[in-house]
């Protein structure tokens, strides 16, 4: 008797990098799975919807896949997995946007692409933490050398901040508007230290001692060392404007939640409200301090232009020399590019932290 082909029951579901089958086929013989051009075509013999039958299908993917195709044959059923080209989330499954009749969504396995997102970063998580659980396995002493460094470093760090902050609160309810003029010279040796020692906020994540992005770390460290090196150390006639209060106040402002907050994560501990400032303050506080940087070299310019300095020598057919303000022009558009990069990161950051605490909640 020759055996009528049947469509069996396909559910399916995606991640960023794979799709999942799932064919409702028990006792399965003589599978053919392949992928050419795109097209998955499944061929069986097996007891589906329609009893014992041959069953076969095929579909045309959205976008591009590997043709490695890996399955997997149960009593009840044949998993397969396909992988994408490209990690993307893809809108629906197939090239046709009507679906298939026999194709439904695969509920057991079915994300959204935000929860798929999460599901990726705490795979990456763990993988992370046993990455850093690792040496300490081997080398006991390890975990508590790295945890002793970075609750130190990040204690002193507060510490010399702490002092900035309240140094310039006392001497603004002292002397007033007059305390905005002489910033530089009572405050300028301990914000060399700290941002000098701020230096290993770009190593510590290098090393994998932090989880931190190398980048994000980078664009803060050197822009605040140029405004206070540069603009600052350089130039005698920037030491006594104002800006320079509102720089150094906005900076200390931030740092005095930002390292407590990272010295208790390294004893595992948590404080709410230090928690909930570390996430809220730097949202008014970011855009400012740029601002007040932004201002700083503004005021800057012409200074570089009388004084020549760090000009940059030309062949005498092009002129004399290069003023270094046009540099800081170029300094003053990545300085907005990378307030853009930091305020995202740190955002995201904050996103991530409201998603896992509703998870939990639930």
């Amino acid at each position: 008797v020759e055996m009528q082909t049947l469509t069996p029951h396909v559910y399916w579901a995606q991640r960023h990098s794979e799709i999942y089958l799932r064919v409702e086929l028990s006792d399965v013989q003589n599978l053919d799975i392949s992928v050419q051009d795109n097209i998955l075509r499944f061929r069986a013999q097996g007891h589906g919807a329609k009893g014992d039958n041959e069953y076969e299908f095929s579909l045309e993917f959205l976008e591009p896949v590997k043709p490695e195709v890996t399955h997997r044959s149960t009593q009840r059923q044949v998993n397969i997995t396909v992988k994408k080209q490209e990690h993307s989330w893809w809108d629906r499954l197939t090239v046709q946007e009507r679906k298939p009749l026999f194709l439904a969504p695969d509920f057991d396995r079915w994300l959204d692409e935000s929860d798929a997102e999460m599901e990726l970063r705490e795979k990456e998580e763990r993988i992370n933490r046993y990455l850093n659980q690792t040496p300490a396995l081997f080398f006991p002493e390890f975990l508590g050398l790295k945890k002793g460094y970075l609750f130190m470093y990040n204690l002193v760090q507060f510490l010399g901040f702490s002092w900035i902050f309240v140094n310039m609160t006392v001497r603004l309810f002292i002397l007033g508007q007059d305390s905005f003029y002489d910033t530089f010279h009572t405050i300028a040796d301990m914000m060399y230290f700290c941002q000098i020692l701020a230096v290993a906020e770009v190593v510590n994540p290098a090393l994998g001692l932090v989880k931190t992005g190398v980048m994000p770390a980078m664009i803060q460290v050197v822009g605040r060392n140029v405004i206070l090196f540069v603009i600052f150390g350089s130039l005698e006639e920037m030491q006594n404007k104002a800006v320079v209060f509102f720089v150094f106040y906005l900076w200390s402002m931030i740092e005095i939640v930002r390292y407590p907050y990272y010295m208790l994560a390294c004893i595992d501990n948590e404080w709410k409200l230090l928690t909930w400032l570390r996430y809220s303050i730097w949202i008014p506080l970011y855009p400012l301090g740029v601002l007040a940087e932004a201002v700083a070299v503004i005021q800057s310019l012409p200074i570089f232009d009388e004084t020549r300095l760090y000009s940059i020598p030309l062949p005498k057919a092009l002129g004399q020399s290069l003023s270094f303000s046009y540099t800081l022009q170029l300094y003053l558009v990545l300085m907005f590019l990378g307030l853009f990069i930091n305020f995202r990161h740190l955002f995201k950051q904050r996103m991530r932290r409201f998603r896992a605490k509703k998870r939990k909640a639930h």
